[in-house]
């Protein structure tokens, strides 16, 4: 992380000691430089999820609707998916900061970014990560990254979606989830069921939010209809953090490594900028949508190396104990 400067820079990062090493900016010195200047480590607060009261009975009954199901239809984990949508803001600024002491207003970058879009991770109880889905607001193909955005081909290679909206949000709608489950969920349970020798009529499990357009009914009996294999399982209402697998543990990975593609991102263009002898003064960090836009082909991948672990998925798809 914290790498010697080969750009140029001040002299203090350049010079050569007697040994052969040179100054290195690790985390240690950072923090003492800035408590040197009368500044602290500061971090913007709020409310945290409340549980429902009776969370307890209502665990155990999801707990006992899941093993009914995957014993009366002989559901072996590869078979078991869960699916989550998480919003992901194109300038991930932390909420944590340096400020002088006794600052009341606290300010850090990307607190008040409204630009997202939503990404929708799938894993199954076997310990596999699948394709990604993506769905960028707008309403035509023009409101997703650009072909030519680096890790794009790769990122088609592997399965991943790439959709617009067509509404007036970011999240999911009955066009993208339908998507979702014709290009990405059915084809993994099509593909399992071969490779472990079971018939077409074999059901499946997909955990998925309580949520309006999950839970409504025209997208129920369109599963139904067209995918009648596949029996939903909903997470119960409010009960996300501590029974929604990937919410559990996948997406903190998920979503730091996403800020770090990020903020490297910057670094890169303020380099790049630092090296082209440009004043500093001159320099404005590009965050037009295209560009970022294009840049979250690159997060998304990364992201999706970091959290592609077998032991890491595992950890958190097993039934808990009751």
């Amino acid at each position: 992380m914290f790498a010697y400067i080969e750009h140029d820079a001040p002299e203090l990062l350049m010079h050569q000691f007697s040994d052969g090493s040179r100054f290195r900016c690790s985390e240690s010195f950072v923090r003492k430089y800035l408590r040197d200047l009368g500044w602290s480590e500061r971090c913007s607060t709020r409310a945290a999820q409340k549980l429902p009261d009776n969370v307890s009975q209502i665990l155990s009954d999801a707990f006992l609707r899941q093993t009914c199901i995957i014993r009366d239809h002989a559901i072996p984990a590869a078979l078991r998916v869960n699916t989550d949508q998480t919003q992901t803001h194109y300038q991930m600024g932390g909420k944590r900061t340096w400020n002088k002491r006794g600052e009341k207003q606290v300010a850090t970058m990307g607190m008040d970014e409204k630009r997202a879009f939503t990404l929708v991770p799938s894993i199954s109880a076997s310990g596999e990560l699948l394709p990604m889905q993506t769905i960028f607001f707008g309403q035509t193909e023009a409101s997703c990254p650009n072909k030519r955005a680096h890790c794009y081909a790769e990122a088609k290679k592997r399965g991943f979606k790439f959709e617009p909206s067509r509404s007036t949000t970011y999240w999911s709608t009955q066009a993208t989830m339908q998507s979702l489950v014709n290009d990405i969920i059915a084809p993994y349970f099509d593909k399992k069921k071969e490779e472990l020798g079971l018939p077409s009529k074999q059901c499946s499990l997909w955990m998925i939010d309580c949520w309006s357009v999950h839970k409504s009914k025209e997208f129920r009996d369109w599963m139904k209809k067209t995918h009648p294999t596949i029996i939903i399982s909903y997470i119960p209402g409010g009960c996300t953090g501590v029974w929604q697998p990937l919410d559990v543990r996948i997406q903190r990975v998920l979503k730091q490594s996403m800020k770090q593609s990020a903020h490297k991102d910057i670094v890169n263009e303020t380099m790049t900028h630092l090296d082209s002898g440009i004043p500093a003064s001159a320099f404005k960090l590009d965050t037009t949508l295209g560009t970022l836009r294009d840049r979250s082909v690159g997060w998304i991948m990364n992201a999706y190396d970091d959290i592609n672990h077998k032991d890491l998925v595992l950890k958190v798809t097993r039934l808990p104990d009751h």
